[in-house]
């Protein structure tokens, strides 16, 4: 059976049409054209036919008139993406949207050339980067005439939301409340998954930071496989040090889950024998046995922060994009 044709677009003589005014008054009040004198009544008369005929306007014309699309381009890094940054890219969409906007992600895996085909085929009006631009990236946009780039060239210090919330702050709030729980051993348990690496590296990083303030010994850092008896010879192993951690930072809660499931099998539990805390809070923390205490970020604040500066940025105004933790905070449940 043949399938059934698709509806043909809407456009503006059809409301002009359906208003029974001019193709050029329709024009004028569709694109909100500056200096015409149209009265509220045709405007509204006009902005009542196109809502009847579910008119949308056409982006590729409009990028022609405008110079630019209506597109926000977030470039997103190739690690597993997971509900933290789920719900960061919602709320960004969601503030983007009520400015007329509309968030394209994409994952980069490092191909320029991927990128420069990006730049010419959506011709964005904004790029923002989860992690900053290098220079030959910067470079190809400047080439494709984005100016509204976020984080700025050149600002990978303050701008790297990657370095300064995934992974140093995660690690750092890890380490510093079990340290104020009383702990001076710790460990770090990083994650089996290779395309993880650097990023749980940075958050063992964080953790080390805030032992070094505290005047500890760096964390005992290995990875924990996703799998129970893996997980308790890696605790097991811990146990046998001269001076074993008496608490230890999962990369993230699945980790987390990892050596409690490693310390039932040894008999052991937490947090008597070894307090565990994790990251990201995933529901399944909540009814981990003990419930799991971990480390969350306000994304959907943050995504929205962000978006509010690519807006600024829009305007010709500067967004100042340096990254604090206010958005970083511990959830406590019984594991510690």
């Amino acid at each position: 059976m043949a399938g059934k044709k698709p509806g043909r677009r809407i456009t503006s003589t059809d409301v002009a049409r359906e208003s029974g005014l001019s193709r050029a008054t329709v024009s004028f009040v569709l694109n909100d054209t500056p200096g015409q004198s149209i009265p509220q009544a045709t405007r509204e008369r006009v902005l009542a036919a196109a809502a009847r005929l579910g008119y949308t306007p056409y982006a590729p014309a409009r990028t022609l008139r405008s110079g630019r699309s209506d597109i926000v381009l977030f470039v997103l890094p190739g690690w597993p993406q997971g509900p933290t940054l789920t719900e960061l890219v919602d709320r960004a969409a969601d503030v983007l949207s009520q400015a007329g906007l509309t968030l394209v992600t994409h994952v980069h895996t490092g191909d320029p050339d991927r990128l420069a085909g990006l730049w010419v085929a959506l011709n964005p009006a904004a790029v923002f980067g989860v992690q900053p631009f290098t220079p030959q990236e910067a470079e190809g946009m400047r080439r494709a005439g984005i100016t509204a780039v976020l984080p700025p060239p050149g600002s990978a210090a303050d701008g790297d939301l990657a370095a300064s919330v995934w992974v140093r702050g995660i690690g750092q709030s890890q380490a510093e409340h079990l340290i104020a729980r009383g702990h001076t051993r710790l460990a770090y348990a990083l994650p089996d998954d290779p395309r993880l690496a650097a990023l749980a590296q940075g958050r063992a990083e964080g953790a080390a930071q805030a032992c070094a303030a505290a005047g500890l010994a760096p964390p005992a850092v290995a990875a924990v496989p996703m799998d129970a008896a893996a997980a308790a010879t890696v605790l097991a192993s811990w146990r046998d040090r001269a001076a074993a951690p008496t608490a230890v930072c999962a990369y993230n809660d699945e980790v987390a889950l990892a050596l409690l499931a490693g310390m039932r099998e040894l008999g052991l539990s937490a947090p008597g024998d070894l307090a565990v805390i994790g990251a990201d809070d995933i529901l399944a923390a909540r009814f981990a046995v003990p419930p799991l205490t971990t480390v969350s970020i306000d994304s959907g604040h943050l995504g929205a922060g962000i978006a509010q500066g690519v807006l600024r940025v829009l305007d010709g105004v500067p967004a100042d994009l340096a990254l604090a933790l206010d958005g970083v905070h511990v959830i406590e449940r019984a594991s510690v």
